[in-house]
């Protein structure tokens, strides 16, 4: 019998006008509704804060080896739908974080590419879920903002070779319920896994029809 897949997905703890991050509570929603049972869920809430980002996002890789992919979500105060980001950002990071505190070299690696995309197609993601009618609108954006979101998935994005994701959820209320935005997180990451899943199946047949020698 084939062993379960592990996933990782994370929201953040609250911070500034975000008293209760939805991102988090829709995590959390993930986690009770769960992915099937070939999938091993881990759910953790990430501080908003630079140099913690970098301490746990390794351990995060390393001890739970997630087998193809980790979602992060975080909350945008102007979205008002599900909202998957293509690429992370190295540049531009500005805003102090819930320990006022901010990189100096305003980047998150240096000697990094300046932009890295996740090896999902977002556009198709996206598109999958919408025509699936769940009731939660969905779209697509490349740029995750220059804050904790975008530095952390850039981080993520360097560290998994390009097999991370970044979903923004809107608050609570404008204008899902916790139950909305984890059954919407539930439908992308599902979509997401089918993708990279087909891909993966894709370039086995190619390594099986390939004979000659390198």
């Amino acid at each position: 019998m084939a062993s379960k897949r592990k996933i990782v997905v994370t929201g953040f703890e609250p911070f500034g006008e975000h008293t209760v991050n939805s991102s988090w509570v829709a995590v959390q929603e993930l986690g009770r509704l769960g992915l099937g049972e070939e999938v091993h869920l881990y759910v953790c809430e990430v501080p908003v804060e630079y140099q913690a980002v970098q301490e746990l996002l390794p351990s995060l890789w390393k001890e739970h080896q997630p087998q193809v992919l980790v979602v992060h979500v975080g909350v945008s105060g102007l979205a008002t739908t599900v909202t998957l980001e293509q690429c992370g950002h190295n540049k531009g990071y500005k805003r102090l974080d819930n320990c006022s505190f901010c990189p100096a070299s305003h980047s998150c690696m240096e000697n990094g590419p300046d932009c890295i995309k996740s090896v999902l197609d977002m556009n198709t993601v996206c598109k999958r879920v919408n025509d699936s009618n769940i009731g939660v609108t969905v779209s697509v954006s490349k740029d995750a903002g220059r804050y904790l979101c975008d530095y952390t998935y850039y981080t993520s994005l360097y560290l998994g070779q390009g097999h991370a994701a970044f979903v923004h959820v809107p608050p609570l209320g404008k204008p899902y319920s916790s139950q909305d935005l984890g059954r919407g997180l539930q439908a992308v990451v599902q979509e997401m896994l089918k993708l990279l899943e087909g891909n993966y199946m894709v370039e086995e047949r190619k390594n099986k029809h390939c004979k000659h020698t390198h």
